[in-house]
């Protein structure tokens, strides 16, 4: 499978929700074919945030990655920015005539980067800001439903990512030939094989609170006090959510340690099920998932790659 031809042959995507092995089945894949790993999380992006965002950088065991570790903790990425650094790595991957293996649980970044869009850059809009500052979340929601339609709940989580959803939309609004580029319907599908990682909604629950125990035991806690003392503000680890928004509210005093682990892990259990109904959504708009259960043998998951 490694040959010179690299570069024309489909990205690997292996996706999957938390706690079902996709780092470690991602890396026996890269070493199979010659590959790399294009991290397709929304978090992991961030330094000193390994042990809440998962990053397991010991299961990579020399595979090199790409996007983990690319800003500080307490930076806001977002979406367009993602989509550029995916198509950086993915040049400089191909260039290099490795295999690109595109890994991760955050279905609107793995969903629109394999769409093939290209997100153009919107400026900040400071007069709608200001005519838009103090309005609450359902009624910038509100708004928002009335220039498009919403496929993506994680625009309308704060009133922060939704006065920024309503300033793309309106942006998009006012140049149509610049919001073409954004057009899935016009956008050409990267050529990819992506497999997905099966497991029982049992099984998954009992892996995710084993795993919530182990972060737990491996300084979870430690790590949130940390970034707070390098002089990040609660408010903006609370913007992160899952374990940083719980073990920071429990920090700071706003929880118990039990009401912290209790809500914590029920947060996880839905959020996994957020992201399997992502999943199925994408192979209703199109994508075809090979799904393959998250314990096969390695041989199962080659043989889809060609």
């Amino acid at each position: 499978m490694n040959d010179s031809g690299n570069a024309s042959l489909p990205i690997i995507a292996v996706i999957g929700p938390t706690a079902c092995g996709k780092t470690r089945r991602a890396v026996e894949i890269a070493k199979a074919i010659d590959g790399e790993i294009i991290s397709g999380d929304s978090r992991q992006v961030y330094r000193d945030m390994a042990i809440g965002t998962g990053k397991d950088l010991e299961e990579y065991d020399g595979v090199p990655y790409h996007l983990i570790d690319i800003h500080p903790a307490g930076y806001k990425y977002n979406l367009h920015q993602y989509i550029a650094d995916f198509h950086s790595a993915l040049e400089d991957i191909r260039h290099r005539e490795k295999r690109p293996v595109l890994c991760g649980g955050t279905g609107l970044y793995i969903e629109t980067a394999l769409s093939g869009v290209i997100l153009p850059e919107v400026p900040e809009n400071p007069t709608l800001r200001e005519s838009l500052k103090g309005k609450s979340l359902d009624e910038l929601t509100d708004i928002l439903s009335k220039i498009k339609k919403l496929h993506n709940q994680t625009d309308v989580d704060t009133c922060q990512r939704a006065i920024r959803a309503i300033e793309i939309a309106r942006f998009y609004e006012a140049n149509p030939d610049i919001a073409q580029k954004a057009d899935r319907t016009i956008a050409r599908p990267l050529d990819a094989i992506i497999l997905g990682l099966d497991i029982s909604r049992e099984l998954r629950r009992q892996r995710i609170t084993q795993r919530l125990h182990s972060r737990l035991e491996e300084g979870m806690v430690d790590e949130v006090k940390s970034l707070i003392d390098s002089g990040i503000q609660p408010q903006d680890l609370i913007y992160y959510g899952l374990e940083y928004k719980y073990v920071t509210m429990y920090v700071i005093g706003e929880l118990s340690y039990e009401e912290m682990f209790r809500q914590l892990e029920i947060a996880i259990h839905q959020f996994a099920k957020r992201q399997m109904t992502w999943f199925r959504g994408m192979e209703k708009r199109g994508f075809k998932i090979n799904w393959l259960p998250y314990d096969a043998p390695l041989s199962e998951f080659l043989s889809y790659i060609r």
